[in-house]
């Protein structure tokens, strides 16, 4: 497989950009090798700057649950960008899309919308803080929330300590009012409850955990997280960034029976532009700005293209059953990965729910927190996606980053992928 022109081109994009990317991940440093620098795509492939054509479980980290370039979403996307591309106003989409939110989405009553699910989550941390006049957030080692400074933490030297920064340039005071807890651990959260209740706004967590490996949960640990939170007068919030409205209209809430005080949303509520929202009860809601003393806004929120892009891809997904479909794609994937392992008996467990996937590479039952994933599972996961990129089924760089399948997907792709993916497993050193 030729890469000159890739390989080219990231030359030139690392005298310019850091790292050569605008995301780090983008850059391959996990899996060695240069960046895919992707020229188009549509459906479930893609076509590189070099002409190689591949199998797409990236899908843009989550958005295109419809595939790339989805006839009915660009034709909605061209017909609003002819109206305008932005208003900085309000306008019949946004209305619309937000009317759809409530109606699918357990205990949202009202929502707002942003242009990122990072913007989302500081955005509902800030509520949480002017609701309850409180001023600490636990979080949970394993579960990623954008890139604000709060949630840049990682774990201090106990069960119930301080956050310490997980980059430079966030402040101490900043990480400290972060407690990060391991999930998966009752006792953890009694013991930050007993320590720091008083002072606890909000418990924020994935009810999918999926951007360190697919950690699913109990739903005992769940139930468990939105009792002692709300005993304690804080609020829970589910970020559903990646899980809103991919697991179903209801997302993890509705999956798992629970109903958080706050959700957060994002990428496929966007169909593939920048769009985020936060949302929950009226109570709630109406303490964000111009109603109440929560303030928060952005130039481009509500932007009437994303809006446009949004609202086409729920309208197709509940039109054509769309999360059905991934379900049994995801069952006939599972199913047919499963008689591979069997027959190679490696040390490998495929993780799935719904239209999220993940290879946990390792001995043992899938892992259901950050520490417990094997210290050798990168190394052979970066084995494996090169040897799945010379067979043209592009995985995410990273170990821990999770697979995403289309409705453009389709049994055809599912097969295809299994017999590369048993070739490529054949390549790495157990």
């Amino acid at each position: 497989m030729k890469l000159d022109r890739s390989e080219a081109l990231y030359r030139r994009a690392c005298a310019v950009l850091p790292g050569g990317v605008n995301s780090p991940v983008r850059a391959f440093r996990a899996v060695g090798g240069t960046p895919v620098f992707y020229r188009e795509a549509a459906g479930c492939r893609f076509v590189d700057e070099d002409g190689n054509a591949y199998l797409d479980y990236v899908m843009s980290w989550g958005p295109l649950i419809l595939g790339h370039a989805h006839p009915e979403v660009v034709a909605a996307v061209a017909a609003a960008s002819r109206r305008g591309l932005s208003f900085g106003a309000p306008c019949a989409a946004e209305v619309e899309l937000a009317e759809r939110v409530v109606a699918s989405y357990p205990g949202v009553e009202m929502v707002r919308f942003v242009s990122s699910g990072t913007e989302a989550v500081m955005a509902a941390l800030r509520l949480a803080r002017g609701a309850t006049g409180r001023p600490l957030v636990v979080k949970f080692d394993g579960c990623y929330h954008g890139h604000a400074d709060s949630v840049l933490v990682k774990a201090g030297s106990g069960l119930a300590t301080f956050g310490t920064a997980s980059s430079a340039g966030v402040p101490a005071p900043v990480a400290e009012l972060t407690l990060v807890l391991p999930l998966d651990d009752e006792a953890a959260v009694d013991a930050a409850f007993a320590a720091c209740g008083r002072d606890i706004a909000a418990v924020i967590v994935e009810p999918v955990p999926a951007n360190a490996g697919l950690l699913l949960q109990r739903p005992e640990f769940l139930a468990f997280l939105a009792e002692t939170a709300r005993r304690a007068g804080a609020l829970l919030i589910f970020d559903e960034v990646i899980s809103g409205f991919r697991l179903g209209p209801g997302g993890a809430a509705a999956h798992y029976g629970i109903t958080p005080d706050l959700v957060t949303f994002g990428k496929v509520i966007g169909g593939g532009m920048p769009v985020g929202a936060y949302g929950g009860p009226r109570a709630l809601m109406e303490l964000v700005a111009p109603l109440g003393p929560v303030y928060q806004a952005g130039t481009l929120s509500g932007n009437p293209v994303a809006m446009a892009a949004g609202l086409a891809t729920l309208t197709v997904l509940e039109r054509e059953g769309g999360w059905a479909r991934l379900e049994r794609l995801g069952a006939q994937l599972e199913a047919r990965l499963a008689e591979v392992l069997q027959r190679r008996r490696l040390p490998v467990t495929f993780v799935r729910l719904g239209s999220l996937f993940w290879l946990a590479l390792q001995d043992g039952p899938p892992p259901r927190r950050l520490d417990r994933i094997a210290a050798e599972a990168a190394r052979r996961y970066a084995a494996l996606h090169r040897a799945l990129l010379s067979r043209g089924v592009y995985l995410a760089p990273s170990a821990y980053e999770v697979g995403f399948l289309s409705t453009a997907h389709g049994e055809a792709e599912i097969e295809t992928t299994v017999a590369a993916l048993d070739a490529a497993l054949g390549e790495v050193a157990w």
